[in-house]
């Protein structure tokens, strides 16, 4: 049986189809074929263009790009390989060379042709994307304007992969939550450090004030403690505004009275003060960041916000990589998203696995039994894996599925707890689902009563702003009027006289000739 091989090759200009000469035998022969593929007047000889089917426009190479990226067959390189490429027989058997194995593996599915993507297949394949403006030999086809193609649908390709949707930035929350670990890290380290250095002054007020963001802004406040006794009326009033306890003020007070902290020196305080100034303002960025965070999550994955939290549900999609991975992920992979060392670890001494990973931050897992965390933490892992694949997926996501997802759990902590059964979940998605449709048309209502405001708006001010322009034209032409008035009354103040002037000229000339007659009469 002879074979007939062919190769597919895809440009960004189009698909094309050789036909490789001697398929068999040049496949025996590898080291020869890389050596003639750098020469065109020997590969030449080894591959023949039998077809080519240009792309209509740039959106349709990149819609293509895609698809053979993610091995789906596309419509137009179907119908290529339709038309072009010679159906198998008993005689001869048709061998196609593809470069990607995805896409081959769908062309043999649907077509039934044996496809094959090693061997010799990738040398030519090389040997065609090098020559391959001299080989197709078509008008306006130059090494430049390929190039120039190829460059073009790569650039668009890039941008199309990496620009995911705008509304749903999940790569915003993944660093806002690794920003907001760090800082929590630094202020914890940089707190630290100030307890010990002004602790030699003041040891007291540590033990008084535990917390460390209101520890620094007391020590910013109090600064040496001798001040509180002579003149600090203002520094005590201030104190009271952020201490909100009258009884712990009055024991920070009488502290710093009976202190036992050595003396600091000007210089050491105003270093203190400083950087406490410093960390007072990374703990108001850090609550506005959480407040950055929480918008995000309730814009980009509000179900999965709702049901355990913006921070656990963003460190989620961090340790996920997206929430397009996470929605991915099965519900036991949630489960011990977090965990993994702990996992392999189990798994290499033959242990106990892990119950939890970043789940276990949780409320839900907190108020659990130290025995019913695995069941309650299962159970959690399933909801949160429904919440990120409703988020990722649906066309107008809402925090409505989210809230009845997070009922559910606390129904099945109560009972585990106290064995009251909770509702089914038939019954309490199809309620999330009449509640989340009904949110939606809300939405769709506001949204349309939005746009009728802003076209009436923009009617309005299209319509006065004619008025106004129509305005001005009329008071321009009624202040030519009186200039043309004025111009008409010259020429009739002209006229006038000049017609007096002929009634005057006539008047004397009948006047002669009435002398005239009289004469005439008289003689």
């Amino acid at each position: 049986m002879a074979t007939t091989g062919y190769v597919l090759f895809e440009h960004a200009t189009g698909y094309s189809l050789f036909q490789v000469s001697e398929f068999e035998e040049i496949g025996e022969n590898l080291s020869q074929v890389e050596q003639s593929v750098s020469n065109l007047n020997k590969f030449d000889g080894m591959v023949k263009l039998l077809a080519f089917m240009s792309f209509t426009d740039n959106l349709r190479a990149l819609e293509n790009a895609n698809a053979i990226s993610e091995g789906i067959l596309h419509e137009d390189l179907q119908k290529f390989l339709e038309d072009n490429l010679p159906k198998s027989t008993k005689k001869s058997k048709i061998i196609l060379g593809v470069g990607e194995a995805k896409i081959a593996a769908a062309i043999a599915e649907s077509r039934g042709i044996s496809c094959q993507t090693t061997g010799i297949v990738p040398e030519v394949i090389r040997g065609i994307r090098l020559h391959f403006a001299k080989l197709a030999k078509l008008d306006g086809l130059t090494p430049e304007t390929a190039n120039k193609a190829q460059l073009g649908l790569g650039h668009s390709y890039s941008r199309s992969k990496v620009k995911f949707n705008v509304n749903r930035v999940d790569n915003m929350i993944i660093q806002s939550i690794a920003i907001l670990d760090q800082l929590d890290k630094d202020v914890n380290t940089f707190t630290m450090r100030i307890r010990e250095w002004y602790g030699y002054h003041f040891p007291e007020l540590i033990r008084i004030v535990p917390d460390n963001y209101l520890y620094t802004q007391l020590v910013s406040i109090i600064g040496e403690r001798q001040t509180l006794e002579k003149d600090g009326e203002t520094k005590i009033q201030v104190m009271r505004d952020l201490l909100e306890d009258e009884d712990k003020l009055q024991h920070v007070l009488e502290a710093a009275r009976t202190s036992i902290g050595a003396e600091i020196p000007e210089v050491d305080l105003q270093n203190v003060q400083t950087f406490c100034s410093k960390v007072n303002k990374l703990a108001a960025f850090r609550l506005k960041l959480h407040g950055y965070l929480r918008d995000k999550m309730a814009q980009c994955s509000p179900s999965l916000a709702a049901l355990i939290g913006e921070q656990v549900g963003a460190r989620l999609i961090s340790h996920a990589g997206s929430l397009t991975n996470l929605a991915k992920f099965p519900a036991s992979t949630v489960q011990i998203l977090g965990a993994e060392k702990a996992l392999f670890r189990a798994l290499k001494t033959r242990g106990n696995t892990p119950k939890y990973g970043l789940i276990y931050h949780s409320s839900f897992i907190g108020k659990a039994k130290a025995k019913d965390k695995g069941r309650i933490s299962r159970y959690l892992a399933n909801k949160c894996s429904i919440a990120a694949r409703l988020d990722c997926f649906s066309e107008m996501p809402s925090a409505v599925v989210g809230e009845h997802l997070r009922k559910q759990v606390e129904d099945r902590l109560k009972y585990i707890e106290g064995g009251e059964n909770p509702p089914k979940n038939v019954d309490v998605m199809k309620e999330a689902v009449k509640e989340a449709e009904a949110a939606k048309q809300a939405y769709l209502k506001s949204t349309e009563k939005k746009k009728k405001k802003k076209r009436v708006k923009t009617e309005e001010a299209e319509e006065t702003a004619e008025e106004a322009v129509e305005a001005l034209e009329g008071k321009k032409k009624k202040k030519k009027r009186p200039t043309e008035d004025v111009e008409m009354e010259h020429e009739v103040e002209q006229q006038v006289p000049a017609e007096e002037e002929q009634e005057t000229e006539e008047q004397p000339a009948k006047k002669k000739k009435k002398k005239k007659s009289k004469q005439v009469a008289e003689e």
